[in-house]
């Protein structure tokens, strides 16, 4: 298996198994009890712990973007080939959609059926744009700094933290919002919110790397290599827009 096709199968897989994670989890929590915050509290230490190790595993193989948002963040600032970019998102998307059929037939659920669930509105939209804007500066600054070695524990952070104080509950990813929408449990949410959801997490993602640049304008040489593939450390600084 040639290098390229190994870094796709690590984002399909990653993708794929942190869908499962929080589709999976949400059904166990509201099995388990009809407490809100209970549920999502089940839900996001679930996502957390699952994407830790996630990123832990893989990120030597393909960076663990497991996020078209980041690989598009990434193709713009030519930290990787256009087409590497679109190869990981549509790997993105797959392993994504092979996560939610996963999560719901281990709870004797059709693969993919929609969700019910609309999840829209202003504030739960801005909670979008904040929720990916915070991902995309951690990633950003973490890269840009040398840093990108503590992004599997600061990443989660991230996403955990974003769960109880944004609106949104943090989605955060397009590829993760469209396989939700094919599960109508307690993480799903309905075809017709994709489109909001997935603007607003594109907007966020633009804001999070102006913010990461204008913090870090220089890209310093990645110190502990094993979780990147965005900071060639053969390069000690590297000038980018």
């Amino acid at each position: 298996m040639s290098h390229l096709a190994r870094r796709a199968l690590a984002e399909l897989v990653g993708t794929g198994g942190l869908v499962a994670a929080v589709v999976g989890s949400g059904v166990m929590a509201s099995g388990l009890t009809r407490d809100g915050g209970l549920e999502l509290l089940i839900n996001a230490v679930a996502t957390v712990a699952a994407l830790t190790v996630l990123i832990w595993t893989l990120g030597p193989v393909s960076g663990a973007h497991f996020n078209p948002a980041v690989s598009l963040v990434a193709a713009l600032r030519r930290e990787m080939a256009p087409a590497e970019a679109s190869l990981y998102a549509v790997a993105q998307v797959v392993g994504g959609m092979a996560g939610v059929a996963l999560a719901n037939v281990m709870y004797q659920l059709p693969p993919w059926h929609a969700s019910s669930q609309a999840r829209s509105g202003g504030g739960v939209w801005l909670g979008e744009v904040v929720a990916t804007a915070g991902l995309l500066f951690v990633i950003g600054c973490l890269t840009r700094s040398g840093r990108s070695h503590l992004g599997g524990v600061l990443v989660p952070l991230w996403i955990g933290a974003a769960y109880f104080f944004t609106a949104s509950t943090s989605f955060a990813n397009p590829a993760v919002t469209l396989a939700r929408a094919a599960s109508d449990t307690y993480a799903g949410i309905a075809p017709g919110s994709i489109p909001g959801f997935v603007l607003a997490q594109l907007i966020g993602a633009g804001v999070g790397a102006v913010l990461a640049t204008a913090v870090f304008p220089a890209v310093r040489a990645e110190a502990n290599p094993a979780l990147t593939q965005l900071a060639d450390p053969r390069e000690p600084i590297l000038e980018r827009p």
